[in-house]
């Protein structure tokens, strides 16, 4: 009786394996790259939230070619296809499928690189906007200062008061709702957000975002895959 037995848990174990592999493998076909700022000529170019890399024209920076570069903008080539980008603008997506972030919030994986210190940065969207985010799995919820949510076009004075404790002391801040949340190609709806009134060096993407996927960590790579 111990060989059927033994023989199932191999078969289990083997399923396993081909699930997780199904998880992982078309991490290395999904790309999101935004443009970060211009060094003279050079783009700094931020590829799947990584740290920012100064590519000059004509160079290439994991897959994504810098065609040309002009004032605050740069053309750039991702699996063939040239896309124009301005600083500061929403990433542009190029799924396992092809396709590029253009569509509203279409896909379910958001593939994430460790940046500096071990962090995971990442440009994003809140309600269409760009904004760049930390991952931080410690936060509730998405969090930002009262100017950052100024930027986003958040009407945080609308929302809810709450009582907050900070370095300073007790300070009153806004529990607010979010419209839509976008990372990369995935975009999801009515997120709990907070806005604080004082500066923070980094808008905070939370467990309100973040237990909306199933999360899987390899060394520096960060895979989120949607939950439905």
């Amino acid at each position: 009786m111990a060989r059927p037995r033994a023989a199932a848990v191999r078969v289990q174990l083997a399923l396993w394996f081909i699930v997780l592999a199904g998880l992982l493998a078309p991490a290395a076909h999904a790309q999101s790259v935004a443009l970060a700022g211009m060094l003279g000529s050079k783009a700094l170019l931020v590829v799947n939230g990584g740290a920012p890399k100064s590519v000059a024209p004509g160079e290439s920076h994991q897959g994504v070619k810098v065609v040309s570069t002009a004032g605050d903008q740069a053309v750039l080539e991702l699996s063939g296809k040239r896309h124009t980008v301005r600083v500061g603008d929403a990433p542009v997506s190029v799924g396992a499928g092809g396709g590029t972030g253009g569509g509203a919030g279409k896909g379910n994986r958001i593939v994430l690189t460790a940046g500096t210190g071990g962090h995971f940065f990442t440009p994003g969207q809140i309600n269409g906007r760009a904004v760049q985010f930390v991952v931080d799995t410690g936060a509730t919820s998405i969090a930002m200062s009262a100017a950052d949510a100024e930027r986003a076009g958040v009407n945080y004075k609308g929302g809810q008061p709450v009582q907050m404790s900070t370095a300073n002391g007790v300070t009153q801040g806004f529990r607010v709702k979010l419209g839509s949340v976008r990372v990369g190609d995935v975009e999801v709806y009515d997120v709990d957000a907070v806005v604080m009134p004082q500066g923070m060096a980094h808008m905070l993407l939370g467990n309100s975002f973040l237990t909306r996927f199933q999360m899987i960590r390899e060394n520096d790579q960060m895979t989120l895959v949607k939950r439905f």
